[in-house]
Order: C-alpha cells, then sequence, then structure tokens
C-alpha cells in the first residue's frame, strides 16, 4: 500500500520530462474525488463539503468533467508562500492536471503524460494552478508539443476548458470564476516550472523544513 501523494515519483522518464499523473475524476463523470491530505497513506476520496459528497453541476452545453482530472505526485502548492505572477497563495493541494486524451481512464490509475501548458485558475482568492498534458500512449500524443499544437489539432478545446473552469460554480449560487493572465494558458516551459517549484515545497513539506501542521493546513506524511 502506498500513497499516491507521496510515495508515487514525481517524473516517469526524467530527461523526456515525462510526468505521473494520479487520476481522481475520471472523463464525463461528476462526482469528486481527491487526494486526502488528512489520511494516512493519503487514499483517494470522495470531496465532502459540510458532511456532503460535492458534484460538478451540468453547464450546458458541458458533461462532468470535460477531461481526465488529477492531480501530480510529489507536489504541493504551499498556502502560506504567495506566488510573484498572480499575488495570492497556493491552495494547499498537490497540482491539478487535466488530460486530454481520448481513452476515459479509471479513477486510481497512474498515466504517464507530457505537459503542454498550464492555466492560472484563481479559487476563493487562491491559486490554483491546471496542468494541461495528454497521456504519452495516446494517439494525439505525437502531435501535441505545446499550447499552440492543441490550438491547433483540438480546435476550441482550450475555449471551452476556459469556459467551464469560468462557470461550473455559478448553479450552486457562486459567482463567475477568474484567472491571472486574463485566462491565458502558459506554455509547457512556464508549466514546468510550477511543477519544479511545487516539487521543492513538497520536499520542504515531507523532509520537515516546513511543518506538516499549521493552523492553514493539516497533511499527514
Amino acid at each position: 500500500i502506498i500513497s499516491p501523494f507521496h510515495d508515487i515519483p514525481l517524473l516517469a522518464n526524467e530527461k523526456e520530462k515525462i510526468y505521473n499523473m494520479v487520476v481522481e475524476i475520471p472523463r464525463w463523470t461528476s462526482t469528486k474525488f481527491e487526494i486526502n491530505k488528512n489520511m494516512k497513506l493519503n487514499p483517494i476520496s470522495y470531496d465532502l463539503k459540510k458532511n456532503n459528497l460535492r458534484y460538478v453541476p451540468n453547464c450546458f452545453p458541458y458533461h462532468g468533467y470535460l477531461w481526465n482530472y488529477g492531480a501530480i505526485p510529489q507536489t504541493w502548492e504551499n498556502p502560506t508562500l504567495k506566488n510573484k505572477d498572480t499575488q495570492t497563495y497556493g491552495d494547499n493541494d498537490p497540482l491539478d492536471i487535466i488530460e486530454i486524451g481520448q481513452k476515459i481512464a479509471e479513477q486510481g490509475e497512474v498515466k504517464q503524460v507530457k505537459i503542454l501548458g498550464v492555466m492560472a485558475y484563481i479559487d476563493e482568492g487562491e491559486t490554483d494552478w491546471k496542468l494541461i498534458g495528454i497521456d504519452i500512449n495516446d494517439p494525439l500524443a505525437s502531435k501535441l508539443h505545446d499550447i499552440d499544437s492543441v490550438k491547433k489539432h483540438c480546435p476550441g478545446f482550450i475555449e471551452n476548458t476556459r469556459r467551464w473552469f469560468e462557470i461550473y460554480k455559478i448553479p450552486d449560487g457562486k459567482k463567475r470564476n477568474t484567472f491571472a493572465f486574463n485566462g491565458e494558458f502558459k506554455n509547457k516551459e512556464y508549466a514546468h516550472n510550477v511543477i519544479h517549484e511545487a516539487h521543492i515545497e513538497w520536499k520542504k513539506l515531507i523532509t520537515g523544513k516546513i511543518p506538516n501542521k499549521t493552523d492553514k493546513y493539516d497533511i499527514n506524511v
């Protein structure tokens, strides 16, 4: 038994910059699951709010999550560290990633992905990076290398992804979500740097250089 947060390596292939992704939510589903930071071995658990299961509503024309959704292991968005570009603090989670391949993944599956870019989603005043990547075994993987190639080979996909994140909380009575950089997806080099910085913060956490329990968070390491 291993922790999907701490025990799965960040990189599947360091030379090629291929990362591991832990699938939390398969495409087209709506129940919210996440790596549980507080429990021993950090299992993938239901995302609860006031002891109620959380779901994403269907916002026409979208149905559930548009992609396989998950996390990059051995990364952590430090809630006590203000990002110099977004000017907001981290959201106390592993980095999120949306995987845009054709196959509907299974929860708990570990995919090897190449990174194409990243969007800075601001969630209730916190930076919540959304990496975009593709399974290296997907038929489109050989054609997708960066955000521009996603726009070329998957027209409308970037715009619909941004739109989904903007509106998905409105049915729950909340306002439209906002983004840094006016919602622009940054390139893969920027995304690799985001991952590198989050990995450094995770290392500090796991080695005790940063406490794993404060008044802001409580993480089982």
